[in-house]
């Protein structure tokens, strides 16, 4: 064989290996599905569980409880609104404070009295 019918012949025998069968994309598809699966378990499900425990939290606190804000800030609910908490952190000094922004409840009215 000459030099030049290698370099003719090669092309086509390398395009005859690339083609894909139909039958190797059901793997790629599994392991994808596989992949999307673990992040939901690993990642997505705990982060709505404790999203959801949050939420149960903030529904049940009320006038007296003690909290701590997002930012460090350690009060005592005075006041419960719609969409915010009326917080005082010292003497006669009171702020609103989002719903969103109470990161945990230090010391709840109902386990004082107890």
């Amino acid at each position: 064989m000459t030099k030049m019918s290698l370099m003719t012949a090669a092309p086509a025998l390398f395009a005859q290996q690339a083609t894909p069968s139909p039958a190797s994309a059901l793997p790629q598809l599994m392991f994808f599905g596989l992949l999307f699966a673990a992040m939901y378990f690993l990642m997505i499900a705990p982060q709505r569980k404790k999203q959801k425990a949050h939420e149960k939290m903030l529904a049940a606190l009320s006038s007296g409880d003690e909290i701590v804000t997002t930012g460090g800030i350690y009060g005592t609910i005075t006041n419960v609104k719609d969409d915010r908490f009326v917080v005082r952190i010292a003497d006669n000094t009171k702020i609103e404070v989002g719903k969103g922004f109470i990161s945990t409840v230090v010391t709840k009215v109902d386990a004082e009295t107890k």
